[in-house]
């Protein structure tokens, strides 16, 4: 089969790979349907994290082929929509919805990979949920996005507490901060603040529920914020970067007894002991566990409630992946679809 493997920075090439096969009674192989760049994936691209001709692509959509001895939930046909962890679903760290740090936890980028025809997909009943029918071609990037970053900012909106009649500001303006915005729309908030300095994601933040702008960083961007928040700062904020000026405009703009959700995949990031004793904010994040909110996204999705699919502003063949990856890059597009 093909596949996307990243070699080093900026050096993404599809090769063949190895089918995959069933290896253990648990596996499911799946022929992926649609598949993406995720902003993650630009932190080795870029040369942050070091690849090893590491097999890229952990989001994923796609039909079940065949099925271990030991799997129930799932059927050869079924289309299904998978978390970018793989987990059991059944352990005591699963039981209490935290799947990304499952036992049996196992990340789907380097010996998986996604980005390609085919899946071997371990622990398949507690990672793979079947759509409820096969899914018209429209809702496809939709059910793409569950599999993490409509995942990814729902758990950031609800790890922030992000509920009715509250304030929230989302900082960074990637796929992961429009879909926070989306889901705290969806979750009652009564003012939205993006942080965003491009016209094209502000559009998308306001169809997707924004109801402010900040276009300011730093101290400006604190005290912007502020003025939208009778001087207090939000009830909630997202943190979608994982940056540390990212993470310190987050807390920064947080009221005191405020909540931060932070999901960005932190690099490099910091936190002063005295700033956060005094400012008396709630923090935490991590890994989205993006199993524990699939079953309800899904559904939403299938209801034509929410339409997260909007985030992909482009779409591609798996063969032109390193073009998919140098347009995120440059920002030329939020988020590329890639259809093997």
């Amino acid at each position: 089969m093909r596949g996307v493997i990243m070699h080093a920075p900026g050096d993404v090439r599809v090769e063949e790979r190895e089918n995959p096969r069933i290896q253990e009674p648990t596996d499911a192989v799946i022929r992926i349907v649609a598949a993406c760049v995720c902003g993650s994936d630009l932190w080795p691209y870029r040369g942050a994290d070091t690849p090893d001709q590491q097999a890229m692509g952990h989001e994923y959509v796609g039909v079940v082929e065949q099925i271990g001895d030991a799997v129930v939930t799932v059927v050869p046909g079924d289309f299904v929509v998978g978390s970018f962890v793989i987990s059991d679903n059944t352990c005591a760290i699963c039981a209490a919805g935290y799947q990304s740090r499952c036992v049996e936890a196992i990340f789907v980028d380097g010996e998986i990979g996604t980005q390609a025809e085919y899946a071997r997909i371990p622990h398949a009943d507690g990672t793979l949920v079947a759509t409820p029918g096969q899914p018209d071609e429209d809702l496809i990037p939709s059910l793409l996005a569950a599999s993490d970053v409509l995942g990814t900012g729902w758990f950031a909106a609800v790890a922030a507490e992000v509920g009715p009649g509250k304030s929230v500001a989302v900082v960074g303006d990637g796929a992961v901060g429009l879909m926070g915005v989306l889901a705290a729309k969806q979750l009652g908030a009564q003012k939205i603040i993006a942080m965003s300095r491009h016209a094209d994601r502000q559009e998308l933040a306001r169809d997707f529920g924004a109801s402010d702008i900040v276009v300011e960083r730093g101290d400006q961007g604190v005290e912007r914020i502020k003025e939208l928040t009778d001087g207090l700062g939000a009830d909630c904020v997202i943190e979608a970067v994982g940056s540390q000026e990212s993470m310190m405009q987050a807390i920064r703009s947080t009221r005191p007894g405020g909540h931060v959700g932070y999901v960005g995949v932190s690099h490099d990031v910091e936190l002063p002991g005295g700033e956060l004793f005094f400012g008396l904010v709630h923090l935490h994040g991590g890994p989205a566990p993006v199993r524990r909110f699939l079953p309800e996204l899904i559904q939403l999705i299938w209801d034509r409630t929410i339409d997260p699919g909007k985030v992909f502003d482009r779409t591609l063949p798996l063969e032109q992946a390193a073009e998919a990856y140098a347009a995120m890059d440059s920002r030329e597009s939020v988020k590329v679809l890639l259809k093997p």
